[in-house]
């Protein structure tokens, strides 16, 4: 199980996409972070605190749960709902959603659809530590960490020392390869 980001890697681009999100937006006045549960929700802050560093005022750091969105509840089978906080208004915001593996596009379908029920943004972008390719729906980064080229039978692992206990992100081939 290779890994192809360690802890530097990942600070480094945290903070690449933080500039961007930045230079994009001509400061962070109007941003939002919102993360997707879970790992999404640790990136968000990461990327709120890197802001702040740099602009020297707090951004909005809100978080996102999409169970009752998403396509494949019925494959998932129940599961307990987890907090939705979004701090500010939508209205007037540019939004950037926030997750670890850009996929599918599916996570990101229902996140827009959670988003939509909370108010209508300016502008929803979305800013993913990693792409893995594989989509299934147009949808497309506006912030990439890094893009992993993988096999459909391969999966993305992303670690956060806030819920993890180590930081990287490490490719795995699945037992029926």
């Amino acid at each position: 199980m290779p890994q192809v980001m360690n802890g530097e890697d990942m600070r480094r681009a945290v903070h690449r996409i933080s500039h961007e999100i930045l230079e994009n937006h001509g400061g962070a006045e109007a941003v939002l972070l919102v993360g997707i549960h879970t790992r999404g929700v640790h990136l968000a802050r990461w990327l709120g605190a890197t802001i702040e560093q740099f602009e020297g005022r707090a951004v909005p750091v809100g978080e996102i749960d999409i169970a009752t969105h998403r396509d494949d509840r019925d494959l998932r089978g129940p599961r307990l709902p987890k907090q939705t906080v979004v701090p500010v208004p939508l209205g007037g915001r540019h939004v950037i959603l926030v997750d670890d593996v850009l996929y599918t596009g599916r996570t990101v379908r229902a996140a827009l659809d959670a988003l939509s029920d909370l108010g209508r943004a300016d502008s929803i972008e979305l800013a993913v530590l990693v792409d893995r390719g594989h989509r299934e729906l147009p949808i497309r980064a506006d912030y990439v960490g890094k893009n992993i080229p993988t096999a459909r039978d391969q999966t993305v692992k992303v670690r956060l020392e806030e819920s993890d206990g180590e930081s990287g992100v490490w490719l795995h081939r699945s037992a029926a390869a």
